[in-house]
């Protein structure tokens, strides 16, 4: 009896061994996963917690209304749907403003008679992108997008959905560029 007594109290003791060192090893190996995120964001929300992104107006000298609203709600809308942070008027963490500085068409392609076959609408917009937090991730750059149409068509018939596309293009890249660090 005194036997059986002494097994059951190592193999008590040899579980909590076994209970306490897959604690540890738990804890240790959760401290050391590295952090990825799954929105494509890489933002120290300890440190980062709010972003002032300004409306960008039209400084282009060829000008379609609706495109800078398109533009603003659209870059907007990728920070709200992607971070955490949280969108203030003035003072965020992280600040971004500019201007579209660019909207365009021009001939893209030729017919053997000498007409135009393609037309290439182009957009470019400067972004000045400051982060209050590191001052050494700060920089000033231009984005542009651009998409072409067949000249048999009218602009005026393919222009919103050719913007929408630019602009998706250039709001990608301005939120890889600031918070994605690829």
């Amino acid at each position: 009896m005194k036997q059986q007594q002494v097994f059951k109290g190592k193999t008590r003791h040899s579980l909590a061994r076994f209970f306490c060192v897959y604690v540890f090893l738990a804890f240790t190996l959760c401290a050391c996963v590295p952090k990825y995120s799954f929105n494509g964001s890489n933002i120290d929300y300890s440190t980062t917690k709010t972003i002032t992104i300004a409306d960008f107006p039209i400084r282009s000298s060829y000008v379609w209304g609706p495109m800078a609203g398109i533009f603003n709600n659209q870059l907007k809308d990728a920070f709200g749907n992607h971070t955490k942070l949280i969108q203030v008027k003035r003072n965020g963490d992280l600040v971004i403003e500019g201007e579209i500085t660019q909207y365009q068409q021009r001939n893209k392609a030729v017919t053997a008679e000498g007409h135009s076959a393609m037309t290439e609408l182009s957009m470019t917009v400067n972004v000045r992108f400051t982060n209050n937090k590191n001052h050494s991730e700060d920089f000033e750059k231009q984005f542009s997008a651009n998409a072409s149409y067949e000249t048999t068509q009218s602009l005026n018939s393919v222009q919103e959905e050719l913007v929408t596309q630019m602009v998706k293009d250039i709001v990608d890249q301005i939120f890889n560029e600031t918070v994605a660090n690829w």
